[in-house]
């Protein structure tokens, strides 16, 4: 009955030091993927970040044509009474 004894001490001690095995790939797994979630997080704000450049630049851009098309109708218009002008200019 003696060997059985030391037996269930050494099964004991197997399933404690599988346990530890276990906790610390466990933790080794965790600090994976938080700092794996934190890459990504670190990505996401990247692209966000991008986006709402992006988002600036097109309403940059849209300001700049509206700008420009008011100077083309200006000139459109300054064309037009320059045009009215040399056909006055050559009745005369």
């Amino acid at each position: 009955g003696r060997g059985g004894g030391r037996q269930g001490k050494m099964a004991a001690g197997g399933a404690a030091d599988a346990q530890a095995r276990f906790g610390h790939s466990v933790k080794g797994l965790l600090t994976e993927k938080v700092t794996s979630c934190g890459t990504d997080v670190i990505a996401l704000t990247k692209q966000v970040l991008k986006g709402s450049r992006s988002a600036e630049l097109l309403g940059q851009a849209a300001r700049n044509m509206v700008m420009q098309e008011d100077a083309i109708l200006h000139s459109e218009d300054s064309l037009r009474k320059m045009a009215i002008i040399t056909t006055h200019l050559q009745y005369q």
